[in-house]
């Protein structure tokens, strides 16, 4: 037998495969969704704490800005925007009192300042709104333990 014949004749040796077979998608595809949902639910609720975090970091930093203030002027200022410009009635001003100017919360929302306070009455309130981007529905993030404000008379 010459060699082509015997090319012809030969067996033909098992195919290789170059692809994945549509059942074999499937399954991955069901692999990889039971993964995210176990591990999704974790990581989400981490994103939110993590925004609660740097608003109280954000909180304390503008408290030592403020009370910065007070210790130079004799009294807090009536806006954050006193930590920035010089107010008329601060002749001893030191400031600006914060390098990069006023911070927005993070959801980018202003911080909430009022003095005198609400719930602080002899110093001040600061407040972040939280991620629904308005005061209440017990997702703010504010300079007072207690949540029920002093009674005014």
């Amino acid at each position: 037998m010459n060699e082509t014949a015997r090319i012809l004749t030969r067996k033909p040796k098992a195919r290789r495969r170059g692809a994945f077979t549509l059942v074999e998608m499937l399954l991955v595809l069901a692999i990889l969704a039971t993964l995210a949902a176990l591990i999704f639910p974790r990581f989400a609720g981490r994103s939110r704490q993590a925004k609660v975090t740097a608003a109280r970091t954000q909180i304390a930093n503008l408290e030592m800005a403020i009370d910065a203030f007070e210790v130079d002027n004799g009294f807090y200022p009536q806006s954050l925007e006193d930590l920035i410009q010089q107010p008329a009635n601060a002749p001893d001003w030191r400031g600006p009192y914060l390098k990069k100017g006023l911070p927005l919360d993070p959801w980018g929302q202003e911080y909430i300042y009022q003095y005198p306070g609400r719930y602080n009455p002899d110093s001040y309130d600061l407040m972040s709104m939280g991620p629904d981007g308005r005061v209440g529905g017990g997702d703010d993030v504010t300079n007072w333990e207690q949540q029920q404000p002093r009674q005014t008379r």
